[in-house]
């Protein structure tokens, strides 16, 4: 039985081996409250501005990108962490709920676990995660990688990330409280595992397995078994996903407002929430019909309309669905795998949504173009990046040299620190290519490309 005391716990991995901070710079704060500053101060914050949501290195300002994602992530999430702590207090958390300051912990909380949710998320979107599986498994790559390598995910790198690469000068990453990092944790299983809980990924590299036991430990879960927060999170990017993806396909041009319309009717125009989110949405179009507005201001606030009713109905269902799954989650009934946004009365607008955005926006020609190139960019860096690890800076070769010395120093401090095996030397490289933007990576590309020509150049002459 789970027990919102220790789901809750505010004890930072420091304190726990005897490391206490002591700066000072904590009054009027709750610690779920610092660790939401902790996260939005950091640099890989920071990155995501320069990372693809869906539409990789766009250049139209209106349109999202990874971190815009992220802080309306952290936006839905904050928001359903005060529905639960104000309106259902007692039914969620129990009669401890004034004790536990679940009106400040919990939103602070579900708005930290939804802005770092992506930090570890390579360029070019998911796209890059699957470039970057690709080259593991090849042949001619590393074909002894492990697991955690040929089915890199970003959601196990973000733990990697806050726990252990975003360093200064000791071995706890941000060192954020273990309640954060449990809800963190999307997938809760390590690589390898045969106890995946019923969810369809891994979710913590071999590497991080101590700290994550560490993590589950002080916290009352286990391998297998989710923080309760973490579906609200997982849902939150489920809404953002299907709404707000289908906004910006819109806003490039790939579709109108009535497409959408259209194909919510076509999809399941019998659905309740469906029918009532049409309605809504072409009776407030209907309106702005009357004013003087130029076909793209009508599409565009339109959009805004629909995206304002969907999110609303979708956060009310995921709210709902929670405070009635709570008890099962807490005592470890809950079906394997379960999802709030699939068992609520917005699953069909969710799928409906996302079927949309699918065949209007991540399969029109510019984006895989985009992807394609992204693609090749990212394991093409892969190649020269990797030849530089395996001479671990060999004097003798000049052009891995400069490469390896490329690489970021907090990375390259945490590799010296290992026995630079074969799973270590692909640490690094995943930490390297995970850890670009995408205009660095292109940049570093070509330059690398065109010293490795010169270099080349040089050993025939």
């Amino acid at each position: 039985m789970l027990e919102w005391k220790k789901l809750l716990n505010q004890s930072r991995r420091k304190d726990l081996h005897g490391s206490a901070e002591s700066i000072g710079t904590g009054a009027s704060r709750t610690e779920f409250e610092r660790d939401f500053d902790r996260i939005l101060f950091a640099t890989p914050t920071r990155r995501l501005a320069d990372k693809t949501q869906v539409f990789p290195m766009e250049e139209h300002d209106s349109v999202r990108n990874r971190l815009t994602h992220s802080h309306e992530v952290s936006n839905l999430a904050r928001s359903i962490g005060v529905r639960l702590a104000f309106e259902h207090a007692e039914k969620v958390f129990g009669s401890a709920h004034e004790e536990l300051q679940v009106k400040r912990n919990v939103p602070a909380l579900l708005a930290a676990v939804g802005l770092a949710h992506d930090l570890g998320n390579p360029p070019f979107g998911h796209q890059g995660e699957v470039a970057m599986q690709q080259w593991f498994r090849s042949d001619k790559a590393c074909p002894h990688a492990d697991i955690d390598f040929r089915e890199f995910d970003g959601n196990a790198q973000t733990f990697r990330l806050l726990t252990r690469l975003q360093i200064l000068n000791d071995q706890f990453g941000l060192n954020l409280t273990v309640g954060t990092l449990a809800a963190l944790i999307k997938y809760p299983s390590v690589y390898g595992s045969k106890n995946k809980g019923g969810f369809k990924k891994f979710g913590i590299f071999n590497g991080e397995e101590e700290i994550v036991q560490e993590v589950w430990q002080h916290t009352g879960l286990a391998e297998g078994i989710r923080h309760p927060l973490a579906y609200v999170m997982e849902a939150c990017d489920d809404i953002a996903y299907s709404i707000i993806d289908a906004e910006d396909t819109v806003k490039k041009g790939y579709a109108s407002f009535y497409d959408l319309m259209d194909f919510l009717e076509s999809h399941d125009g019998s659905d309740d929430v469906i029918r009532d989110v049409i309605k809504v949405s072409r009776d407030q179009n209907g309106k702005f019909k009357k004013n003087d507005l130029s076909s793209r201001e009508l599409n565009d606030i339109s959009m805004q309309m629909f995206r304002v009713k969907a999110i609303s109905a979708m956060v009310e269902s995921a709210t709902n669905v929670f405070v009635a799954h709570v008890e099962s989650m807490m005592n470890g009934t809950i079906e394997l795998g379960f999802e709030l946004i699939k068992n609520s009365p917005c699953a069909q607008l969710c799928k409906a949504v996302k079927d949309f955005d699918f065949r209007h926006g991540f399969q029109h020609k510019d984006v895989l173009l985009l992807e394609l190139k992204g693609n090749n960019y990212i394991k093409n860096m892969m190649d020269m990046v990797w030849d530089a690890i395996s001479a671990d800076g060999s004097s003798e070769k000049p052009f891995e040299r400069f490469i390896f010395g490329e690489i970021s120093e907090n990375y390259r401090r945490i590799y010296d620190a290992s026995d630079k095996t074969l799973y270590n030397k692909c640490q690094l490289l995943c930490d390297t290519i995970s850890g670009m933007t995408e205009s660095y990576l292109v940049k570093k590309h070509d330059l690398f490309v065109s010293l490795k020509k010169c270099n080349t150049l040089n050993l025939i002459q």
